[in-house]
């Protein structure tokens, strides 16, 4: 399944060092987990977090879901050792924090070898490296990291996240020109399903695979918003139909409701449809 139809609507967070929350990540509907041994996991804990999670891991049950380790960076003084336990611990990818050029990646690669690498989007100089962070050979996705990149910005918060435009722009043009998967960054307010609700829409709109998610009281809303909705899929289906018969009949475009179809618009009526059908998959 490539990157552009693989669902990653809802991307939750789950601490590596708390075995009940790892546990309750295997039933909960979300397409992708990252398992933090960063932020969410006390100084006190780092060391143990890593074989709490090694042994989850080890033991399955997670699905289809994507399985990302977020390590500590590796300036810290875990970050080396978080790096050589996640390449053995058979995770699908391991995310790096505060990628602020591609030399970041280089370090990493030097210690996991073949193993994808995420990057965490959260400084201004990640922002202005962003096309060549995105270009480097080992890296398959970007997460943006909106809480520290607002603090590093000195922002007022804002609900249209407005100061934010910028570089969620940069690394949004960066992915998309390489291929990449890009989720938004976390909403805060996690009892708040509508503030939740239209910061996912804004996201999709601006054209972000999905949502990292802090609990998992927001995976509905982000699963509802970054799937196809039922209008898209028909839309998408008559679409195909629709130029399939004028390319019979040796015309280059055709009609529906109206709006001239062409190839382009095909390309992403079969993309829509794809997208809809793997969501299917992992949800049966």
């Amino acid at each position: 399944m490539d990157t552009r139809s693989r669902p990653f609507r809802s991307v939750l967070y789950i601490p590596g060092s708390k075995s009940r929350a790892l546990e309750k990540a295997k039933v909960l509907p979300v397409d992708a987990v990252i398992f933090d041994l960063e932020d969410a996991v006390s100084v006190s804990e780092k060391e143990a977090a890593r074989e709490t999670l090694a042994q989850a891991l080890a033991a399955g049950g997670y699905g289809a879901r994507m399985r990302i380790v977020r390590i500590n960076g590796l300036d810290s003084q875990w970050g080396k050792d978080d790096a050589k336990a996640a390449a053995q611990m058979g995770c699908d990818a391991i995310l790096l924090p505060k990628v602020s050029d591609p030399a970041d990646l280089d370090a990493l690669t030097e210690i996991t070898g073949d193993v994808p690498l995420w990057a965490m989007m959260e400084t201004p100089r990640g922002m202005l490296n962003a096309a060549a962070i995105a270009a480097h050979p080992k890296l398959q996705g970007m997460v943006m990291g909106t809480n520290d990149l607002a603090k590093e910005l000195q922002t007022r918060f804002r609900a249209d996240r407005l100061p934010m435009m910028a570089g969620l722009g940069l690394c949004l043009l960066a992915a998309k020109a390489e291929g990449l998967v890009i989720v938004d960054g976390v909403y805060n307010a996690f009892k708040d399903a509508e503030g939740l609700a239209v910061e996912c829409s804004q996201g999709r709109d601006m054209g972000f695979d999905g949502k990292t998610l802090i609990h998992p009281a927001q995976v509905d809303v982000a699963n509802t918003a970054f799937a196809p909705s039922a209008e898209e899929i028909d839309l998408a289906s008559r679409q195909i139909v629709a130029f399939d018969k004028a390319e019979a009949a040796g015309q280059g475009v055709a009609v529906v409701d109206g709006k001239i179809v062409e190839n382009l618009h095909v390309a992403t009526a079969r993309e829509i449809i794809a997208k809809a059908d793997a969501i299917a998959a992992v949800s049966a």
